[in-house]
């Protein structure tokens, strides 16, 4: 039942972006006088379908087959048109007696429209979920480098401020492209003085054999997180969202302190 649900869903979202699309060539065509003859969601195969009505000289209807949908422009040289009607005389209502700007126009509206579309879903789904990202200043216990991180300067507790001068204000800044780059000269807070550190121009290189996290992730505290009930932390008396502090007597009270235990 939930895989015929999931074949139903696919078909209903490709219908919607086939019909949009194939909307975008109709408007167009309308909008510049050219007759349109069809405008059909899912084919009509061999004839048969399922509904149709005919308004202004254009037929409307719904096909058999969901595999689509289509728009019939009259005068449009493509295999739906038969040889007899490329033998009639141009009319002035088909497509292939409108000027080149117009016809390239009818021909990218369909595209122009999903493209529209896409950004229009984006938009929505921005408003309503928002754009998801880690400011910089609530990293309240800095940075945590990783190998590659340590080879340029960086040390753990480090709090990046700025990069070539520029306020740090998203963490993940920290780790894009005009970082990654090289090249860059990243000022961080470090035991209350600013440092500059030097991103070299090799590092790209270095990251993409370590990893990202290997040049830097925000530093965290060491914390229990789920504890399975009988398990051996729960029979040591761990409980979920115990802060650890040491282990064997050695401070580790963030993540990385706990990396070399």
């Amino acid at each position: 039942m939930d895989v015929l649900v999931m074949i139903a869903q696919m078909l209903l979202g490709l219908s919607i972006l086939i019909v949009l699309h194939e909307l975008g060539h109709y408007l167009a065509a309308r909008a510049f006088g050219i007759k349109v003859e069809k405008f059909y969601l899912f084919f009509d195969a061999w004839g048969f379908k399922l509904f149709s009505i005919k308004y202004k000289d254009c037929e409307y209807g719904i096909g058999w087959l969901p595999l689509g949908g289509y728009v019939k422009i009259a005068g449009m040289i493509d295999e739906s048109m038969d040889t007899e009607a490329l033998e009639q005389p141009i009319q002035p209502w088909e497509f292939r007696a409108k000027p080149a700007w117009q016809r390239l126009i009818v021909m990218l509206a369909g595209v122009t429209v999903n493209v529209i579309l896409g950004i229009f879903i984006f938009w929505m789904l921005t408003f309503k979920y928002g754009e998801t990202y880690v400011p910089n200043d609530q990293l309240r216990y800095g940075i945590s480098p990783g190998i590659v991180g340590q080879q340029i300067g960086l040390q753990a507790g480090d709090k990046v401020i700025a990069i070539n001068g520029k306020p740090l204000e998203r963490f993940d800044d920290l780790r894009s492209s005009d970082v990654l780059m090289g090249n860059s000269t990243l000022t961080v807070m470090r035991n209350g003085e600013e440092k500059q550190v030097a991103v070299p121009a090799n590092i790209l290189n270095a990251v993409s054999d370590y990893g990202i996290d290997e040049f830097v992730a925000p530093r965290i505290k060491s914390k229990i997180g789920e504890v399975n009930k009988g398990g051996l932390a729960d029979k040591a008396g761990l409980k979920e969202g115990d802060e650890i502090l040491a282990v064997n007597g050695k401070e580790a009270i963030y993540s990385d302190q706990m990396k070399p235990l």
